[in-house]
């Protein structure tokens, strides 16, 4: 068993702080649940038997794929090959924050500034090929997904590794452009794969970026077997499976087979659940939960319907407005337009009342803001006081809502005030400017949107001209990397270190730079700032302080329209599947079905 090593460094509230154990693994904040002698994560079922099929589902353009390269940009790829395929240097639990643990690796060694980490490689790790997983192979996975074989998010994830070094036949090591204890995550996260991939059996070799449907030579627990249709993807079992005994595997992956079948649109799927054709399905959409999912095998209690709680932190989804454009630059027009947005009529006529309403940039987590701000978050705002509206130094933004006694004909006339504030006036049922120019915002498409008809009619009432605009998916995603839009849909990325996605999302130098991801176009020094604080957190009481101070300068900007987020999955499976009795804490409802879930003995 190795000791612990405790690392002690100064927090920007002067406090002592540890970075965890290293060896077996690290956690961001604290120290790691599970020590280095556990035999298995708590939500895993280590007496699992290894047996059965689990039949899962996709929705694919044509219902086809045609590669078996995750890393590449073009071509449509098979689902399932991450999960079940290629393995990475370490694995997060799913009932901590944010810990890892070796996979591929059997040491972590974080160095005591953040600026590098090394790992060394199991030595009982093994490609399919029965090759071992040396240095060199993860040297080699490294430099070819951040190259220009591999689609541009790599190079683009992985920016702040600065350099990856072979220290020797087991040993790598990943040096940091800045100091940062969530870069030895970004590091455990490299997929590995062998430089064998694409050789052929007369000694050629298919170049990296032309591999199609060749097996991928990698380290996971499943093959992929071939398909004649090219519409299900079907894996099966190693049988000479390196990692089967490994703490993080005991009790995980316990279906000889795992076959995704694809469908051209949801409804087709949905019937091949309510038919018995899938083993497996977690729904996001209350119409179908409510009134889809029904008939006899629900009755007979062949398929059953449950909710499963999770207390997964909710990243900001909802609809952006462009600052780029002059009439949604003032603050109080983008504010004015939440008012013309009934959440509360929306989720009772459309979603059964199972949402709740996304109120922060850190929704369902201890990072959300709430109330009136700290004499720390205070603190934190103070520098950046003449840049900010006011309000943020106090109480936080509370969403518009529509119940009792407050109501919408209310909520649209504090939206014509603020407008009125913005120099926006209704005088002939037009909202018109000083120069007699009508407010005008391009949607898309016309009426028949269930989600967006009932605000797009509120707009029209504020005296706004609606242009809808065709939707065209491929016309649509290019319009979007040049920024030519008024009004469009967002989904920020889930994270459990949520620094790195926010700025990518906010950081004022890519707000003109086109195909980046700061959609919204926010140039704002307090945001830049404060996202590199919310890296530089050295505690869990420091990175909640940070990330209150955020919210509340993020969510006074009116940037987004927020929309909703489920406090629990909402799943459909076969009665013949099986599952532990602890449930993860952090989980996607896919992840920990394939990972831990099991089939009964018939």
């Amino acid at each position: 068993m190795k000791l612990p090593i405790i690392i002690l460094v100064i927090g920007l509230n002067g406090a002592l702080c540890s970075t965890g154990w290293a060896g077996h693994a690290v956690a961001q904040f604290g120290e790691p649940k599970y020590l280095a002698n556990f035999a298995n994560f708590d939500y895993a079922n280590p007496d699992a038997p290894k047996a059965g099929t689990l039949n899962l589902s996709i929705v694919s353009q044509n219902s086809s794929f045609d590669k078996y390269n995750p890393f590449t940009l073009k071509g449509k790829v098979a689902p399932g090959l991450l999960e079940l395929v290629f393995e990475t240097l370490t694995v997060n639990s799913l009932d901590e924050p944010n810990t890892q643990y070796g996979l591929l690796a059997d040491d972590i060694q974080v160095s005591p500034d953040f600026s590098s980490v090394t790992f060394h490689i199991n030595p009982k790790a093994k490609f399919s090929n029965g090759d071992p997983v040396t240095a060199k192979e993860v040297k080699y996975s490294f430099d070819t997904l951040i190259s220009r074989k591999a689609s541009p998010k790599y190079k683009s994830y992985f920016a702040e590794i600065k350099q990856l070094t072979v220290v020797d036949e087991h040993t790598v090591r990943f040096e940091f452009a800045r100091k940062g204890r969530d870069l030895s995550f970004v590091a455990g996260s490299l997929p590995v794969f062998s430089p064998k991939w694409g050789n052929k059996a007369d000694g050629e070799k298919t170049a990296f970026e032309q591999l199609r449907l060749e097996q991928p030579v990698a380290s996971g627990a499943y093959l992929l077997e071939p398909s004649a249709s090219g519409q299900n993807v079907i894996y099966r079992r190693n049988p000479n499976y390196w990692g089967r005994d490994i703490p993080v595997r005991r009790g995980a992956l316990n279906f000889d087979k795992v076959i995704y079948k694809l469908y051209k649109d949801t409804d087709t799927q949905v019937a091949a659940m309510r038919a018995g054709d899938l083993d497996f399905f977690a729904e996001t959409r209350m119409r179908y939960w409510c009134c889809q999912f029904i008939g006899k095998r629900f009755d007979d209690g062949e398929l059953i319907k449950e909710l499963f709680p999770h207390q997964n932190p909710s990243a900001m989804n909802g609809y952006a407005l462009n600052l780029r454009r002059e009439n949604f630059k003032d603050p109080r027009v983008r504010r004015a337009m939440g008012y013309a947005y009934d959440w509360q009529w929306l989720n009772y006529k459309i979603f059964d009342d199972q949402f709740e309403r996304q109120d922060s940039y850190f929704a369902h987590s201890p990072l959300a803001a709430k109330g009136l701000p700290s004499e720390a978050e205070i603190k934190l705002l103070e520098p950046y006081r003449a840049e900010l509206d006011p309000a943020v130094f106090g109480p936080m933004v509370e969403q518009p809502t529509t119940k009792p006694p407050s109501s919408l004909r209310q909520n649209l006339g504090k939206a014509l005030e603020l407008l009125a504030e913005a120099g926006w006036h209704n005088t002939d049922g037009v909202l018109r400017n000083a120069k007699g120019e009508a407010f005008e915002i391009e949607v898309p498409g016309g009426r028949g949107n269930m989600l967006l008809d009932a605000f797009f009619l509120n707009l029209q009432k504020l005296g706004m001209v609606l242009i809808p605009r065709p939707v065209d998916a491929a016309a649509d995603r290019a319009r979007m990397k040049t920024f030519d839009y008024d009004f469009a849909s967002v989904s920020f990325r889930d994270a459990r270190n949520p620094a790195a996605e926010l700025w990518r999302n906010f950081n004022s130098a890519d707000a003109d730079v086109p195909g980046s991801e700061n959609i919204v176009g926010v140039k704002s020094l307090a945001v830049d700032e404060l996202i590199k604080k919310l890296y530089e957190a050295s505690t869990q009481e420091e990175q909640e302080t940070v990330a209150h101070a955020l919210d509340r300068v993020l969510m006074h900007g009116y940037y987004i329209l927020p929309w909703r987020y489920l406090t629990h999955h909402y799943l459909i499976y076969n009665k013949h599947l099986q599952r532990p009795k602890t449930v993860p804490t952090y989980y996607g409802a896919y992840e920990w079905v394939i990972n831990n879930w099991w089939e009964k003995a018939k």
